[in-house]
C-alpha cells in the first residue's frame, strides 16, 4: 500500500494512493496514520479495504507528512561508503546518531527556506525508515518486526552550521522545513528489499546525486536494532539512513549551496518523487 496524509499544515487527513494513482479518502476507516494504524493488524484492516469503496479526494491536494505522532526524527550519517568518501571522512565503525527538530518535519513538495544568515544549504537524498511498533533494545533478527514502511527523505543541511561553528551536528539539521518527507509511506511488503533501491536528486534540473541503497555501510535492521538501544522508537517514527554521493558540499572543485529560487527534485525507486522549491527567510 502507499498510504499518505493530505490538506493543509495541522489539519492533513489520512488518505491512500489506489492503483490508478488516485488519491482515496481513509478518514472513515481510521482517525489518522499514527498508532495502532500503522501496527500489523492495523496495516492489515487498511489493506483489506476496497479502495473504490473510498472516497475520491479531488483535484491535487497538498501533501503533508505521511505519518503523524511522531516523537522522534533520527538520522544516520556518513552511513554509504562513496559519501563518506567524497566528504574525506573515514568510514564509521559503529552508526553515526543524530536528530533532527520536529520542526524541521514537512511535506514532500513544501517550500524549503533558507534559513536567516545561511550561506551553505545543502541536499540529501534518503531512505526513511518508517517505525509501526514501539522498538527498544530490539535484537537485529526483530528489527523488521517494528518497521511499517518506507519514504523518501530530504535531510536539508546547513553545512556551515553543521560542521563549522562548534559542538554537534544537530543545529545544522533541525532548521524548519529542512525534513521533507513523502509523497507517502509504502509499506515493507511492497519492498523486497531495502538494501537494493536506486535514488537520485536533481537541482534546477541537474542531476547532483545518483546512487543506490546497495552502498549503504549499515542496513536498515541494522539501524534499527542499533538506534534502538539508545532511543526507544515509537510508531511512527521516522530514521532518516544517509545520503549517496554528489551533495553540494562534496561537489569539485567547489562546493555548490543551495540559494532561494531553486528547484530541488529527488527519488527513490518504488517510494515516489519529491520537489520542493527554495524560498528566503523572511520571518523576523
Amino acid at each position: 500500500m502507499k498510504l499518505l496524509r493530505y490538506g493543509p499544515p495541522g489539519g492533513e487527513k489520512p488518505g491512500l494512493l489506489d492503483a490508478s494513482g488516485a488519491i482515496r479518502d481513509l478518514s472513515g476507516a481510521v482517525p489518522d496514520l499514527a498508532g495502532e494504524a500503522l501496527s500489523p493488524e492495523g496495516l492489515a484492516k487498511l489493506a483489506a479495504l476496497d479502495p473504490a469503496s473510498l472516497p475520491a479526494v479531488p483535484g491535487t491536494p497538498r501533501l503533508g507528512p505521511p505519518v503523524a505522532g511522531m516523537r522522534n526524527l533520527v538520522c544516520i550519517g556518513l552511513n554509504y561508503a562513496d559519501h563518506a568518501a567524497e566528504t574525506g571522512a573515514p568510514i564509521p565503525k559503529e552508526p553515526i546518531v543524530f536528530l533532527k527538530s520536529l520542526g524541521a518535519l514537512s511535506g514532500p513538495n513544501d517550500d524549503v527556506v533558507i534559513p536567516k544568515n545561511s550561506r551553505k544549504c545543502d541536499w540529501e537524498v534518503e531512505l526513511a525508515i518508517i517505525i509501526g511498533t514501539r522498538a527498544t533494545c530490539v535484537p537485529e533478527e526483530k528489527a523488521m518486526d517494528h518497521v511499517a514502511g518506507y519514504a523518501v527523505g530530504n535531510d536539508v543541511s546547513e553545512r556551515e552550521w553543521q560542521i563549522e561553528r562548534g559542538g554537534s551536528w544537530d543545529k545544522g539539521k533541525g532548521c524548519d522545513t529542512f525534513g521533507p518527507v513523502g509523497p507517502w509511506l509504502v509499506t515493507k511488503d511492497e519492498v523486497p528489499d531495502p538494501q537494493d533501491l536506486s535514488m537520485f536528486c536533481d537541482v534546477d534540473g541537474q542531476r547532483m546525486q545518483e546512487g543506490s541503497t546497495r552502498t549503504m555501510i549499515f542496513g536498515v535492521r541494522t539501524i534499527v536494532s542499533y538506534v534502538s538501544h539508545f532511543i526507544t522508537l515509537h510508531p511512527g517514527d521516522v530514521v532518516f539512513t544517509g545520503t549517496p554521493p554528489g551533495v553540494g558540499m562534496g561537489k569539485k572543485p567547489d562546493p555548490i549551496y543551495l540559494k532561494p529560487g531553486q528547484t530541488m527534485r529527488l527519488g527513490i525507486a518504488g517510494l515516489g518523487e519529491q520537489t520542493q522549491r527554495t524560498v528566503a527567510y523572511g520571518g523576523g
